[in-house]
């Protein structure tokens, strides 16, 4: 039990003398009146008060609404003890946190007490009092802890606040007792709490909303360590692990500078959201970072605010590691079983953890990167030692100047950087402890950038290292099945160096204004001349970086079937090395950057856009393919196809007039064949719609066959969407004969292919009866995603110039919701033009949608005809 009592001299006294234990009652309306003045006292309070003082506070307004009802019901009449317990317990209240107490009780309740129990309790919910209770009695409460580390957590914690002070004092040295709990059990039961937890967030808290409490990290890795102190050392507070020579007071100043930043983060995070949340979303960061004083200019407050955040909760994880791992060492381990060998002249292993032979080792810097060396050299090495950990924190911040700027720290980073285990364990660690960023100045300036959006899940430096680690795992056979052609390319290059640098400083420029491309371009070459690499390697290394994003603009947004497209990408791409090194740092970025949005459809697409690039280098740029012998050669190949299925070859033929070049050049043989194969002795009165049963780049290929009408496109958008089916690539064709041959590829909410027979026959069904409807159009008016509407995004158009003379290209960006394509097909088609091509995609809050368009004459728009479009759907949808 905690052996103090809380008290608070901030709170105003009129909110205490309304509470004073006297004869007079209080209603629920008023106690609920009083807790509501109170509450926004609080607030009021939160900018000139220290938080601590805050929650303590709001703990004694609590402590005395229950101590009053507890007398107004008369329970401190019968031998029973109201006892807060968890946060409650240590005086930790934030807003609107759950407040958790215990009634302990004798082994035998009488009615009188149950029914007292019952209307104190009834009252409790009466006042909006988020109240968690439980009524036991002490061999009950032995009994649920032994079993339970979370019920003896909350016990260890308990404070008495009214009642019978003789069974709390029964049941406090039973919680002591090492029959109970050892210290040694209940250090291995929080330490796997703790480990569990990290997983279900995947040992990452750099996430676009982070839980406050529960990530790596967070609060509860704060407290884990001070349970396992008040288990072990009976210490009520951190400070006392200074005593204990666990924690340096500069230490426990950076414990409490941190614990305070969470803990106005999450009190500021209770009033914006106004219950108890721990998850900060989107829709509160704008909000609680005005709160806590960074301002309200747009992005930026909010970019500051979660920068601190991300820097405090590294700090608390690597705290974390180190008071837990000596806290095996005093509680678990025996030093006489201890394994040590030695290394060499300054580290040895200790139990498979590296651990330095003197304490002044790291007054040379270059030590600092030669540890890591080491880790990559000996695979027995499992972590850094706590006390190599401790040294190795103080060094780095005495460093007054990256350590890129020594010659020998320069040599042995490059041999990091070159060892096959290099960007294992060791760039894991040196990325967790800080030591990529002490290394290089530019890295330290990333490190917690948030970026406020829906795309980027993680911050620049986590995204960066993610991409290093997924380049990493493509040179390492046992992923082989993960990344079949990223491993296949990355196991054959001769020098995966150039991709984990290029990863390393693909994003380093960003928050610097200007294109972050580029200048990370110029920051690699340096970095490469210095570091002796030769001028092949190093323009490989600041190419990669200032192309790194054209591979996936292509892939997404233009027609890769398209041979012209092609010609452009292989011209930028120039030959094979330079396509191997992009396909693989995309492939590796596209997955790091958030993988909800990472699908079978982006990496086929990447995947087809490789494997096109590569034949036309092959065959040379020089020889580009003739178009004829294109169309002749797909309708060959369909021919072949076809015979099988002994179709008429007249109506073949016939059919094959109807349609215009474009189809045969756009559409594979396979898909020629099939659509022709149902074409054929359909009833054109109908439309024909064919939902393909096998993925198509890992999408799901929808066909349209139907007499061209008005709203076409529209109906058939927005009937997919009210599927819940997002549509990400279109191609649209007219006969000569006047249908409409439109093929979409689709994705389920899942962002995969659809599976299901009955749910392709359903929509199969459905999207026949809306084109049967003549002139329908219903554009969807379903509610913005949650994390959309916290976004501003002006409407953006503009236009590409492409090769072919007789259509125009234009791109439409705009912040991303239901109806938004269907709207943008009604602009086209209240001006009357031709949609021949779609490629949509949304990058988190933003769709960028790219449509290759023609007039009413097949023409491509002039200069006002463009305008005049862009000036329409700024109108209609901005």
């Amino acid at each position: 039990m905690n052996n103090y009592t809380i008290t608070s001299n901030i709170i105003p006294a009129e909110f205490i003398n309304q509470l004073a234990i006297t004869a007079d009652t209080i209603s629920s309306k008023d106690i609920c009146q009083l807790t509501l003045n109170f509450n926004e006292w609080l607030k009021k309070a939160f900018n000139d008060n220290d938080v601590q003082d805050l929650l303590i506070a709001r703990a004694v307004f609590v402590d005395n609404i229950l101590a009053k009802l507890w007398c107004q019901h008369h329970l401190d009449e019968f031998q029973v003890s109201l006892v807060a317990v968890g946060g409650y317990g240590r005086g930790e209240l934030h807003p609107f946190s759950d407040i958790d107490i215990l009634l302990l009780t004798q082994d035998d309740i009488d009615l009188n007490l149950e029914e007292n129990i019952s209307r104190f309790i009834t009252q409790l919910w009466d006042i909006k009092l988020d109240i968690g209770h439980s009524v036991r009695s002490i061999k009950e409460c032995i009994k649920q802890a032994v079993n339970d580390v979370t019920v003896f957590t909350n016990l260890i914690e308990m404070r008495q606040i009214s009642g019978d002070k003789t069974l709390t004092q029964q049941l406090q040295p039973l919680l002591n007792e090492d029959a109970f709990w050892t210290s040694e059990k209940f250090f291995i039961a929080k330490r796997e709490e703790q480990e569990k937890r990290h997983q279900q967030y995947h040992g990452a808290a750099y996430t676009l909303e982070p839980n406050l409490k529960a990530s790596p990290g967070g609060l509860r890795d704060l407290q884990t360590i001070a349970w396992v102190a008040k288990r072990h050392f009976l210490a009520d507070s951190l400070e006392e692990l200074v005593e204990h020579h666990y924690l340096y007071p500069n230490e426990l100043a950076e414990l409490i500078e941190a614990q305070d930043y969470l803990w106005r983060m999450r009190f500021a995070l209770h009033f914006v959201a106004k219950r108890n949340e721990n998850r900060l979303l989107f829709d509160y960061q704008t909000d609680v970072a005005k709160m806590m004083g960074f301002g309200d200019e747009g992005k930026a407050p909010v970019e500051r605010m979660m920068k601190r955040f991300f820097r405090i909760i590294e700090r608390i994880g690597e705290l974390n590691t180190i008071l837990l791992q000596r806290f095996k060492q005093e509680i678990i381990q025996d030093p006489e079983q201890t394994n040590s060998r030695t290394i060499n002249q300054d580290f040895e292993l200790v139990d498979n953890l590296i651990n330095t032979t003197n304490d002044r080792i790291f007054i040379r810097s270059v030590k600092i990167i030669e540890m890591f060396l080491i880790i990559a050299q000996e695979p027995s090495i499992k972590g850094i030692h706590s006390h190599t950990l401790r040294l190795m924190r103080n060094a780095r911040r005495r460093l007054i100047s990256g350590l890129v700027d020594y010659a020998q720290c320069r040599k042995i980073f490059m041999a990091i950087i070159k060892h096959p285990r290099g960007l294992g364990l060791a760039f894991s660690l040196m990325h967790r402890h800080g030591i990529i960023g002490s290394y290089l100045p530019l890295w330290h300036n990333i490190t917690g950038q948030m970026q406020f959006d829906l795309f980027h899940a993680y911050s620049v430096d986590e995204h960066s290292y993610r991409v290093v680690k997924n380049l990493y795992q493509f040179s390492q056979k046992e992923h082989n099945h993960k990344y079949p052609l990223c491993s296949k390319i990355m196991q054959k290059i001769r020098k995966p160096e150039v991709l984990y640098l290029a990863g390393i400083f693909h994003d380093i420029a960003k928050g610097r204004g200007g294109d972050h491309a580029k200048l990370g371009a110029v920051d690699a070459l340096l970095f490469c001349q210095s570091h002796q690499m030769n001028k092949h390697d190093s323009r490989m290394v600041s190419w990669l970086v200032e192309s790194h994003l054209i591979m996936s603009v292509t892939a997404q947004r233009r027609d890769i079937n398209d041979e012209n497209v092609i010609r452009t990408f292989s011209e930028l791409v120039r030959d094979e090395a330079h396509l191997d090194y992009l396909y693989c740092l995309t492939v590796a970025d596209m997955r790091a950057t958030n993988e909800s949005l990472w699908n079978s459809w982006k990496g086929n697409l990447l995947q087809d856009l490789y494997f096109n690039t590569l034949r036309a280098l092959r065959r040379g740029l020089s020889k580009p393919v003739e178009t004829r012998s294109k169309i002749r050669e797909n309708q060959q190949q369909a021919r072949n196809i076809l015979v099988k299925t002994q179709i008429d070859e007249s109506e073949l033929n016939s059919l094959w007039q109807e349609f215009r070049v474009d189809y045969f050049l756009r559409y594979s043989p396979e898909q020629i064949a099939r659509h022709c194969q149902r074409i054929i002795g359909h009833n054109r009165a109908e439309p024909l719609v064919i939902i393909s049963p096998k993925p198509y780049r890992g999408g799901t290929e929808v066909f349209v066959f139907a007499k061209e009408k008005l709203n076409t496109f529209v109906n058939t958008v927005e009937l997919l969407a009210s599927k819940r089916l997002s549509i990400h690539d279109a191609k649209i064709i007219t006969t000569k004969t006047g249908y409409t041959v439109n093929t979409f590829i689709i994705l389920d909410s899942n962002g995969k292919a659809l599976k299901e027979s009955y749910h392709t026959q359903e929509i199969a069904q459905a999207l026949t009866e809306r084109l049967t409807q003549d002139n329908y159009c219903n554009v969807s008016t379903q509610p913005a995603r949650r994390e959309v509407k916290h976004f501003k995004f002006p409407l953006k158009v503009s236009f590409i110039k492409i090769s072919a003379k007789s259509k125009t290209m234009i791109e439409i960006i705009a912040l991303d919701r239901p109806g938004l394509l269907g709207n943008i097909a009604q602009v086209f088609q209240q001006l009357q033009i031709n949609i021949h091509s779609a490629k949509i995609t949304t990058f988190g809050e933003k769709a960028d949608d790219v449509f290759t368009i023609s007039s009413s004459e097949n023409a491509a728009l002039t200069e006002d005809e463009k305008q005049y479009l862009a000036d329409k759907l700024t109108q209609e949808i901005d």
